[in-house]
């Protein structure tokens, strides 16, 4: 995806001044002025395809997303760190990473920008219905990705290994719990470098304060950063008040 739209900048002024009226301190005849400017953002957001297979879930490792069932899809939550992990994990690419860029002049152009992200390894090793617990709803059937699941008339749920990919939606939807599954998913691609300036740090603590993973330290006068534990979010690079840490592409 790569989009482009525009709106007229008196238009967003006017939805400003209709949104301030629900401030308490506003004033009757208030008008939105936005002078020029740029803003760069980026957002993770789950397309309506989602399978329901957790995967996402499971993998966040700040615990961003809410788990999905059979009746709704995942959702990213607000406290998301934009590590792209889900995006990497999705079996299906139904998580999708979007730049945006609103540039506001004499109008207002926004533009959105679908990233490319890898995606890891994903493998079935095994998986098998228990005859005793399916009791052929074929919910199963209707959020495999593959179609590798059929529900012959009066019969237990059939997998098909070589279609299945090990997601593991039928065995998270599944309402009996019947179907146990085994899978490999392989490490997360690294596609960004934390970058540290130590001349430019001021020790000021606010990565080590705000880091959700805990992988960085001030050790005296030193930025450490446990590459282990470091999931590439955004979060102490775009905190860091004198730009000493930064986020790089590689």
């Amino acid at each position: 995806m790569d989009v482009t739209f525009k709106k007229k900048k008196e238009v967003l002024e006017g939805e400003v001044a209709l949104k301030s009226r629900d401030l308490e301190d506003s004033h009757e005849g208030f008008k939105g002025e936005i002078e020029d400017c740029t803003f760069e953002d980026k957002f993770i957001t789950i397309s309506p395809e989602c399978v329901r297979c957790n995967l996402c879930v499971e993998e966040c490792p700040v615990n961003a997303i809410n788990d999905s069932t059979s009746s709704r899809s995942a959702k990213i939550l607000d406290n998301c760190v934009k590590c792209e992990i889900c995006a990497q994990t999705c079996p299906v690419k139904c998580i999708h990473v979007i730049e945006s860029t609103s540039n506001v002049q004499d109008d207002v152009t926004f533009h959105l920008k679908d990233v490319k992200v890898p995606h890891r390894k994903l493998r079935m090793e095994s998986v098998k219905v228990n005859p005793e617990n399916c009791d052929s709803c074929s919910t199963c059937v209707k959020f495999c990705p593959t179609g590798a699941i059929t529900v012959p008339e009066g019969e237990i749920a059939q997998i098909d290994t070589d279609a299945c990919v090990g997601c593991g939606a039928c065995a998270n939807v599944c309402p009996q719990g019947s179907i146990d599954l085994v899978r490999e998913l392989g490490p997360v691609i690294k596609t960004k470098e934390l970058l540290v300036d130590q001349d430019t740090c001021v020790q000021c603590q606010v990565c080590e304060e705000n880091c959700p993973v805990d992988a960085i330290k001030l050790d005296g006068d030193r930025v450490v950063l446990d590459q282990e534990k470091c999931i590439l979010c955004e979060v102490c690079s775009t905190k860091c008040p004198v730009g000493a840490l930064k986020l790089e592409m590689v």
